[in-house]
């Protein structure tokens, strides 16, 4: 190899994301729980939006993506000027970091946050900086306590992935009062749509401005297959990001199906009852068990074992069922699980499996 032909700092540090996986070998019955995805998947309009997609692949999409950011904008009451649109909310964080950090600037996130915050730090050159959370919830007097002159991003998700948990309106707020001035606040909110009467921080950006917020179409929406995501913030911070955005970084099918599917509210509604339903039933099922979680707000529950030990049993053993869920260790939380919260059947699938392996023990 030659010697001279180096990356850029920071990029040989990044420890390659895994994803949740799909398939057992050996197995044909699987469920996969891995990945917190839509068990029921994208509505019945959104999904004839798609298929009429195979009839215009020979030309190129929009460059300003204006009907999914005026569909985007209805629904949730914004101002479609300050809404940018990318692969999956995933390439918002990787423009934030790309637009402002770079090296010698620090990206503070928490330490059970999603780990694309630290890759996209990494990636840039900017350090990344792990602050403590108070059990598995966002501490926002530890994340200002290790603010710096050098801080330029702070990414929460809000309800955090892989924990469950959540801050309120008064906590994020005083966390954008009390920024240093040259940072800006970062609201993840892939799975706000799970929260009922949540905003995703809609307001706190209204009234501020250094908040941006990052939504998905990959989990309520059903569409983790199509990377479909948005972000909402000041009209200047969106400027910026729109600046190093690739023209067509989305295609056709891609911004008629999520508009489509975010017209469907009626579905979503539906989904978000039938998760908040399941997911009551499958923490209180553990629980029993002697598997404790935290009261989760998302689509999926941390069962929390014993130790890394009995955590690795149970994964293995869930494994040998026919059942996917994640190990959680690379969040800093080896002796836990994040089971996926599917449909009925699913679910109560995983807890008598898990049952079995406590009785075994």
């Amino acid at each position: 190899m030659n010697d001279a032909i180096r990356p850029q700092p920071g990029i040989l540090d990044i420890a390659l994301y895994q994803g949740g996986q799909s398939h057992l070998p050996g197995q044909s019955n699987v469920v996969k729980l891995s990945s917190n995805e839509n068990p029921f998947g994208p509505g019945e309009r959104t999904k004839e939006v798609f298929l009429r997609a195979v009839h215009s692949l020979h030309r190129y999409p929009g460059t300003d993506h204006a009907s999914l950011r005026q569909a985007i904008a209805e629904v949730h009451g914004l101002d479609a000027g300050r809404i940018i649109c990318g692969a999956g909310s995933d390439e918002i964080i990787t423009f934030l970091c790309q637009a402002y950090a770079g090296p010698g600037d620090e990206v503070i996130h928490t330490e059970h946050g999603f780990l694309m915050y630290r890759i996209s730090a990494l990636a840039v050159g900017a350090t990344p900086v792990v602050v403590p959370e108070r059990e598995r919830t966002t501490d926002v007097d530890a994340i200002l306590a290790a603010c710096s002159p050098r801080t330029k991003l702070v990414f929460i998700a809000n309800p955090n992935n892989p924990t469950g948990t959540m801050i309120g309106a008064k906590d994020m707020a005083r966390l954008a009062e009390r920024l240093p001035a040259q940072a800006i606040l970062v609201l993840d909110g892939a799975y706000a749509e799970y929260v009922e009467a949540y905003d995703g921080g809609k307001a706190l950006i209204e009234a501020r401005d250094n908040v941006v917020m990052t939504r998905t179409f990959s989990k309520i929406y059903g569409l983790g297959g199509l990377r479909i995501g948005w972000g909402y913030g000041p009209q200047p911070i969106i400027d910026v990001l729109t600046r190093i955005r690739g023209p067509f970084n989305l295609s056709t099918a891609q911004l008629d199906t999520a508009e489509a599917a975010v017209r469907d509210q009626d579905h979503v509604a539906r989904c978000r009852a039938e998760n908040a339903r399941m997911r009551v039933w499958l923490a209180e099922a553990l629980a029993e068990m002697g598997v404790p979680s935290d009261v989760s707000m998302a689509n999926f529950v941390l069962a929390r074992f014993a130790d890394a030990a009995e955590a690795e049993g149970c994964d293995a053993y869930l494994r040998s069922q026919g059942l996917i869920v994640r190990q959680v260790a690379g969040y800093n939380l080896p002796h836990c699980l994040r089971i996926t919260v599917g449909d009925e059947s699913s679910c109560r699938r995983v807890a008598h499996a898990v049952a079995q392996f406590k009785g075994q023990r």
